[in-house]
């Protein structure tokens, strides 16, 4: 008895083409699973991070009552989502302008121009967990370091081109 007959079939029973799909279909379902189940391996390795972000030049009539400590919000990493994040600390900062002295030095001192009350500037600390690898966080898929480029979205402000000044990760 052959082992291929003259229609194909392995041992006159189960065509080669037959095999070859079931292979193709093995194939695709290993390729579909594997890089999930790589994933949950880097899970194990959660930790706190803290990242802060500068936000410049709010115009809001009341900016203190678009981020507000405890919200979440939605963080966009690199243009890729992240999803939504707490905001750990909201502190405005001064607005000063540098004031020559007579002695040659330079003072800050507020700013007293009308329009500089109409926008304020906002250190944001976000918090959430991120993957640690020895590249150093990941939150989703996307590396966070100082100077990553991101954006937070909330439902009446979208803050972009932003970028991150400080990352600590287990605080």
């Amino acid at each position: 008895m052959a082992i291929v007959d003259s229609k194909g079939r392995l041992f006159g029973k189960v065509s080669i083409l037959d095999i070859g799909a079931a292979l193709v279909i093995l194939l695709v379902i290993v390729g579909v699973l594997l890089p999930s189940l790589t994933g949950a391996q880097l899970s194990s390795n959660v930790k706190p991070v803290e990242v802060d972000v500068v936000i410049r030049s709010v115009g809001s009539q009341d900016p203190k009552t678009l981020l507000k400590e405890g919200d979440k919000t939605s963080l966009i990493i690199r243009n890729q989502p992240f999803g939504d994040i707490k905001i750990k600390a909201v502190k405005e900062l001064p607005r000063n302008v540098a004031v020559p002295q007579p002695n040659g030095t330079l003072k800050a001192l507020p700013d007293p121009r009308p329009e500089a009350a109409l926008t304020k500037d906002f250190l944001v600390t976000v918090a959430g967990d991120a993957n640690m690898t020895k590249n150093g966080p990941l939150l989703g898929n996307n590396k966070i370091k100082t100077g990553t480029k991101i954006e937070l979205e909330g439902f009446t402000y979208d803050f972009s081109d932003l970028y991150v000044i400080d990352v600590r990760v287990g605080a």
